[in-house]
């Protein structure tokens, strides 16, 4: 079956990505302690070859994002559902750190990775307030193309 090949962050690398968590951390404005309950929204966006997890603030406004290839796989196995949770693991870290506990979960796109993920941020205790699927679908769609004629 061969190796297992997973990319293992350096050290240099492990240090930028904290101080951009710390970074984020210090953007919060301070609210009353006793009144403080944050929310985010989590957009997963899942194709057939990759899984797609952002982090937001209420606004809009992108704290952190990770794919399946930056948490270290390759190829074809960036669309499996284990990739998209090892994904949603990795966003629920971060959305931790950065004291966020309440989430309205976007769900956009057909792979395989879609529920996974989700199963995923939940499971990681943060807790989902809605989840709203914001898939594209075509009403009527493109014209179709002339009949061929021979």
């Amino acid at each position: 079956m061969g190796k297992k090949r997973i990319i293992q962050k350096t050290e240099e690398e492990l240090l930028k990505e904290r101080e951009q968590v710390e970074k984020a951390l210090k953007k919060e404005i301070p609210v009353k302690s006793s009144t403080r309950i944050q929310e985010g929204n989590v957009y997963i966006s899942s194709s057939y070859n990759n899984t797609i997890i952002t982090l937001t603030d209420i606004k809009g406004n992108t704290l952190a994002w990770r794919t399946a290839g930056s948490v270290g796989f390759k190829g074809t196995k960036k669309g499996t559902s284990f990739a998209a949770s090892r994904v949603a693991n990795a966003v629920a870290d971060i959305a931790q750190k950065l004291r966020i506990k309440n989430i309205h979960v976007f769900v956009k796109g057909i792979g395989a990775g879609r529920e996974s993920a989700l199963r995923s941020l939940a499971a990681q205790g943060l807790e989902i307030i809605s989840i709203k699927d914001i898939t594209p679908i075509p009403h009527n769609g493109c014209r179709p193309k002339k009949v061929r004629r021979v």
